[in-house]
């Protein structure tokens, strides 16, 4: 029959030399029909066919074919798949792909199976497998600007034994593995886009089948809407799954004027004090708060105020609080889930006000 486009064929030999996985090991260029490169390939492919069934779609075979792993081309792929003769199928039979692309025995990717997993892998695989539908803790936390989520979030995450997942690092992370969910959303982002709702869904749906969040998870930055709200609770049923506490921090908003307007904070550490609640050594009693009078207390650099950290820059961003979290809260509310704490209080005695509060 007709053979592949030599840009594809390039594409599937570079595979063992750009696959993230570790199965793929220092695989110098070889012939096309090296047994040893089809089968490595083929284990890229398990690697992307959770169900085991030997088959994907068109669509996850351009995403992935065009992933970093492979590095090949829409052009290449499309002209592969033409003289393939196979573009009309709704689904991909990958080793027959493979067979074909890279000339060589069925045999060599027939009976392929993934490189053994070390004893740890092994049995966090086994545990994966193991994980019962449903049950897991998954937790919110909403408050305005300066109402303590940076405090209180870890001391949750640490108390149910889950991890924090903010969906910024989320981001971060899927485009520098180069995932090709993280590929997209850095298409996005390099024209200057908002990376799209159901893009944001999918990067949380690939994060939390990692093992630690087996218990649960706390999310951080997300929704931000009733809409990603309502598309994150469709996600979460796919796995028997849903959010099992709201937890809202309340804090007066003069409280917060006072809390955020005497923030200062070390540029280069990222320390941060406060003229009241968390006063630098050198800021004297009676001192007025200057970059002269606010020094850090290691480096004994001035500090600094951020500029959204005066009180026009608070009414702007609680307006825009209370607008986006409404919504979201009424959404959860039928459910049952949402808790209120009073945050009005100094960061060591927020954990006393929340403990109680939150339920599962």
């Amino acid at each position: 029959g007709p053979r592949p486009a030599s840009g594809f064929a390039a594409c599937m030999r570079r595979a063992g030399l750009r696959a993230r996985a570790a199965l793929i090991r220092a695989i110098a260029m070889p012939l096309d029909g090296d047994p040893a490169v089809c089968r490595q390939i083929m284990e890229v492919f398990q690697r992307h066919d959770p169900s085991g069934a030997g088959v994907i779609s068109f669509g996850q075979l351009e995403k992935l074919l065009t992933s970093k792993s492979f590095g090949c081309t829409e052009d290449n792929v499309k002209l592969a798949l033409e003289l393939w003769g196979r573009e009309g199928d709704r689904t991909v039979d990958y080793a027959s792909l493979i067979t074909w692309a890279m000339r060589c025995e069925p045999d060599a990717v027939a009976l392929a199976a993934p490189a053994p997993a070390s004893a740890p892998a092994a049995a966090a695989a086994a545990r994966a497998r193991a994980r019962p539908v449903g049950g897991r803790k998954i937790m919110m936390v909403f408050g305005p600007p300066g109402a303590g989520k940076g405090t209180i979030a870890p001391q949750l995450s640490e108390a149910y034994g889950i991890p924090q997942l903010s969906t910024g690092d989320m981001l971060r992370s899927a485009v520098a593995e180069g995932t090709p969910i993280g590929l997209q959303a850095k298409d996005v982002m390099a024209r200057g886009g908002l990376v799209p709702d159901d893009l944001v869904v999918s990067i949380i749906r690939e994060r939390i089948r990692s093992e630690d969040c087996v218990p649960g998870f706390l999310l951080d930055g997300f929704p931000r809407t009733s809409v990603q709200a309502q598309l994150l609770d469709s996600m979460l049923k796919e796995t028997a799954d849903r959010v099992g506490c709201v937890l809202a921090l309340v804090v007066p908003d003069e409280a917060l004027r006072i809390r955020i307007c005497g923030r200062w904070v070390h540029k280069a550490s990222g320390r941060s004090y406060h003229v009241t609640r968390a006063p630098p050594r050198s800021l004297r009693p009676g001192d007025a708060p200057s970059p002269t009078t606010m020094l850090d207390d290691e480096s004994g650099e001035p500090l600094m105020q951020r500029p959204d950290d005066t009180e026009e820059a608070l009414g702007k961003r609680l307006k825009a609080y209370h607008d986006e979290t409404a919504p979201i809260l009424r959404h959860y509310e039928p459910t049952g889930v949402v808790c209120r704490a009073d945050a009005d209080c100094m960061p060591q005695d927020m954990w006393d006000r929340v403990k109680d509060v939150v339920k599962f």
